[in-house]
C-alpha cells in the first residue's frame, strides 16, 4: 500500500492595488472597499480611504460659500500675504535696480500728452498703489501693518476673488481720485509721482464699514479709525489726501455691490456685473479727465 504525497493547497491571492496592480495593498478602503497600496491612501475620520474616493467626495460635496457668496477661505489670508510679498519685492527692487528704474517706470503722475514726457500711461494708477517711498520706511511698514490687519478682516467674509477685486479696485481709484482732484501738469514744475498702498488700504476702511453696517455690527471705532487717517492726510505735507478719498469711495462702493445684491443664483453674476459698472465709472471719470486737461488753451 502506497501513500502519495498530498498536493499542495493554492495559495490565497494577495489583493493588489487597482491603481497600482505591481503592488500588494492589504489595507482597504473604508468606503468602497477596494484594496489600497501606501501611495493611494489617505487618512479619514475612521481609517483609510482611497484618493479615487477621496477625489469623488471633493467633486460632489458642495463648496461652503459666505453671505456674499465667496467660497470660506479657511486658514491664512492668502490674498492678503500675496500682495503683501509683492510690495515688499518691489521695495526690494527700488533699492537693487539702479538710476530709480522702478520709480521712474511704475509711479502715477498727472502728466497728459505733454512733449516733454510723452502720453498718458493708465496702467501706472494700479502699479503706482505696489510701490512705496525710499526716503520713509514707515511709509511701507504701517501701510502693510494696515493691510495685515482688514486683510485678516475682510478676505474670510468677501473671499478671495472679491477682496482681490475690492483691492485693486480702490487702489485704481485712488489714483482718480488724485487725478480729479490735483492740479494738471504745468510744464517747467518738478514732476512729482505719486506711490503708495494708501488708496487701497482706505477703499479697505469704506468696504469694512460698509459691510459691517450690512451685518449690523458697530461702526464707531471704525469711523474714528477713517476721521484721524483722513486728517493726517491734510496735515502731513506730501500725502496724497485725494488718493485716499478716491479709494475710499471705490471700496465702498464696491463693497456695496457685494453685499447689498440678492443672494440666491443670481448674485455672483450681479456682483460682476456691478464691480464692472464701478470700474466703467473709474475708466470714464479718467478719460473725460484727460480729454479736458489735452484740450489747447
Amino acid at each position: 500500500m502506497s501513500y502519495g504525497i498530498p498536493a499542495a493547497q493554492p495559495s490565497a491571492q494577495i489583493p493588489v492595488c487597482p491603481r497600482h496592480p505591481d503592488r500588494p495593498a492589504y489595507v482597504r478602503c473604508q468606503r468602497c472597499g477596494r484594496p489600497a497600496c501606501p501611495d493611494c491612501q489617505r487618512a479619514a475620520a475612521v481609517g483609510f480611504q482611497c484618493v479615487d474616493c477621496v477625489n469623488e467626495t471633493k467633486r460632489t460635496t458642495p463648496s461652503v460659500r459666505s453671505a456674499y457668496g465667496g467660497a470660506v477661505a479657511a486658514g491664512k489670508p492668502l490674498a492678503t500675504f500675496g500682495i503683501i510679498a509683492v510690495c515688499g519685492l518691489l521695495y526690494v527692487l527700488q533699492w537693487i535696480i539702479p538710476n530709480d528704474w522702478v520709480y521712474q517706470n511704475f509711479a502715477f503722475a498727472t502728466v497728459y500728452a505733454t512733449p516733454e514726457y510723452g502720453a498718458f500711461e493708465p496702467w501706472r494708477m494700479l502699479t503706482s498703489a505696489f510701490l512705496h517711498s525710499q526716503g520713509f520706511i514707515l511709509h511701507i511698514l504701517l501701510n502693510m501693518y494696515m493691510l495685515w490687519i482688514f486683510g485678516q478682516a475682510l478676505e474670510p467674509l468677501l473671499g478671495r476673488l472679491r477682496f482681490l477685486a475690492v483691492y485693486l479696485l480702490s487702489a485704481i481709484g485712488g489714483s482718480v481720485g488724485y487725478l480729479l482732484l490735483t492740479p494738471s501738469y504745468i510744464p517747467g514744475q518738478p514732476l512729482s509721482g505719486v506711490v503708495g498702498a494708501s488708496g487701497a488700504i482706505f477703499g479697505l476702511f469704506g468696504a469694512l464699514l460698509v459691510v459691517q453696517r450690512h451685518r449690523g455690527g458697530d461702526t464707531k471705532q471704525l469711523w474714528v479709525l477713517i476721521a484721524i487717517n483722513g486728517v493726517i492726510g491734510f496735515v502731513v505735507p506730501q500725502i496724497a489726501w485725494q488718493a485716499h478719498l478716491g479709494g475710499l469711495i471705490t471700496g465702498a462702493l464696491c463693497a456695496a455691490v457685494i453685499a447689498y445684491v440678492p443672494r440666491g443664483r443670481r448674485q455672483v453674476p450681479l456682483q460682476i456685473a456691478g464691480l464692472a459698472v464701478v470700474m466703467c465709472l473709474l475708466v470714464a471719470a479718467t478719460a473725460l479727465r484727460v480729454a479736458v486737461t489735452a484740450l489747447p488753451a
